[in-house]
């Protein structure tokens, strides 16, 4: 299966009622389910070859995370979160600093690729909201922003 079909998949189990999937084909499986964790767990002797287990957690959407404090800077990929260019360096923001559209906020590695994210709003950073490391997905909110 397509990791854009499998995407295609998991976004429908998003945004419906469902809460478990499973889509057996003739050599591989995928089960996809809401629950409170994220993991691929390998397969085991009995399942059939390629059967991998997915589990969706179930993040806080934006209009939980929003704040009168202001708007956030969204992650555009999938990916570990590095809040600097390279462990030696400072952060390249961090609360308080101010911003400006185009200004590079963090690095998202996506495939051993270095993606340096830019802010789309200009402002000040009210607050980090993930951790240096961190696995991020698509979507989520990396940054709290006070708009100018």
């Amino acid at each position: 299966m397509r990791l854009k079909r499998l995407q295609e998949i998991i976004k429908v189990l998003e945004e419906s009622d469902i809460e478990e999937l499973e889509i057996k084909g003739l050599f591989r499986s995928v089960r996809v389910s809401k629950k409170a964790t994220t993991r691929v767990i390998p397969t085991t002797k009995d399942s059939p070859r390629g059967q991998k287990e997915i589990i969706i957690e179930k993040k806080q959407k934006d209009e939980d995370i929003h704040r009168d404090e202001g708007v956030s800077i969204k992650a555009p990929m999938v990916g570990t979160f590095y809040n600097s260019s390279s462990p030696e360096t400072p952060p390249y923001v961090e609360v308080g600093d101010k911003v400006t559209v185009g200004k590079a906020v963090c690095i998202i590695e996506a495939m051993k690729v270095m993606n340096e994210i830019e802010s789309d709003v200009s402002g000040t950073i009210v607050e980090v909201l993930v951790k240096n490391e961190e696995a991020v997905e698509y979507g989520q909110p990396l940054f709290l922003v006070e708009p100018e």
